[in-house]
């Protein structure tokens, strides 16, 4: 294997440890500054150069993309994925978890555990929002912070509106996030390397800080994550579409709760406190599945016109119920099940002798016309709707608006 590490950061020890981890198994590696990257995009030919020269050939790359590269590190990793170079972390994947609202967004779909969690703009909604998330104590979060930087937790209502108030004055958007009382302090790292936690960690938080990251001095002990947790690490790092993850855990009393998902997650951390090595399993992962580059199911999938892909669910009372998929009347429908969705677990590809229970949601590939009389109704789109001609007399009532 080929491979490359896109990182701007030659000497950070997990860079380090990825090229040696590489070139201890024989693979060819370089390390490849993510900044000295062009993009260049023609029909049916996407390239990239490096340094001015173009790129030569790669079997896959690992992304480690800083916060303030997201951009145009998702653009490079992107265009990878164009080339059909294998990736472990997709552009989207690495978009998705950069962005704390977004990734608590999609995984509060995807019944994963999360704080309670509210996000403002107004300053006059703040408080009732601080309210509605349990009061203070509460914890506020700058949207797109790292390694602990910009997480405050506020005492009191008072000061938790007006840290809000003060971020809002400089631009910057906050969470306001549930304070989980019985985890001050500590939470838990669980590395994610495709379907499977390889190592797990609780991190403390040392003195009078409440933040636990290691570069906030927190302290690490290795640690055997039970098989809720795992499946929560594992589900919340899949559904952002991510195969190398670190996922961190609060342990509240309602069980795991995601605070976030890092695409880039540090090494020197994980393997100081398992003795694991974490390099050597993500680059043995890699090997594996070079040959298999991820793509995007519905993009490629919705290239034929009137076809789609849409999640139908199976409601209380449907005449699907207790039918087998084959006897369900979908593939008569020109409907093929890609998914199907049962409690909290995932079934890829049924078989078409999998009998269909109420509450189930299946991923469907087929006619839009047909699967839209199957989508629930609260969540059916409206039809496209007509454009009408412009009435010249409404627009000229405009200039008489007070």
């Amino acid at each position: 294997m080929k491979l490359g590490i896109l990182s701007t950061a030659p000497k950070c020890y997990s860079t380090m440890r990825l090229r040696q981890a590489a070139e201890q198994r024989g693979h060819k590696v370089k390390v490849l500054s993510t900044l000295r990257f062009a993009i260049e995009l023609a029909h049916a030919d996407p390239d990239l150069y490096f340094r001015g020269k173009q790129l030569t050939q790669y079997d896959a790359i690992m992304p480690r993309i800083g916060a303030s590269l997201t951009y145009f590190g998702t653009a490079v990793v992107r265009q990878f994925e164009q080339m059909d170079v294998y990736t472990p972390n997709s552009a989207n994947g690495i978009s998705n978890s950069r962005d704390k609202l977004r990734s608590l967004q999609i995984l509060s779909k995807h019944d994963i555990g999360i704080p309670l969690t509210a996000f403002v703009r107004d300053r006059k909604d703040a408080l009732p929002a601080i309210e509605r998330v349990g009061g203070a104590p509460v914890v506020i979060k700058v949207l797109e912070g790292t390694q602990g930087i910009g997480v405050i937790l506020a005492e009191t209502e008072k000061v938790a509106e007006a840290i809000v108030e003060t971020l809002h004055g400089a631009k910057q958007n906050v969470l306001i996030q549930q304070f989980v009382a019985e985890s001050k302090g500590k939470d838990v790292r669980a590395f994610v390397v495709g379907d499977r936690v390889v190592a797990a960690m609780r991190r403390v938080a040392q003195g009078t800080e409440f933040r636990s990251n290691v570069h906030r001095g927190g302290k690490t002990e290795a640690i055997t994550l039970s098989p809720e947790y795992e499946e929560t690490a594992v589900r919340a790092a899949q559904i952002l579409g991510l195969r190398v993850a670190g996922v961190d855990l609060l342990e509240s009393n309602s069980g795991p709760q995601v605070m976030e998902v890092n695409s880039s997650p540090g090494l020197e951390g994980i393997e100081g406190a398992t003795g694991l090595d974490i390099a050597g399993v993500i680059v043995d992962y890699m090997a594996a599945r070079v040959d298999f580059p991820d793509i995007d199911v519905r993009q490629r999938l919705t290239v034929s016109a009137s076809y789609g892909v849409a999640e139908i669910s199976v409601p209380e009372g449907s005449d699907m119920i207790g039918k087998t998929i084959d006897a369900s009347g979908l593939r008569d429908k020109d409907i093929s099940v890609l998914t199907l969705n049962r409690d909290k677990s995932v079934i890829s590809n049924p078989k078409g002798s999998r009998e269909l229970e109420a509450g189930d949601r299946l991923l469907c590939y087929g006619k839009l016309d047909s699967m839209r009389g199957l989508v629930p109704e609260k969540r059916q789109r409206k039809r496209k709707p007509k454009v009408q001609k412009l009435d010249q007399g409404l627009v000229d009532s405009l200039q008489d608006t007070p």
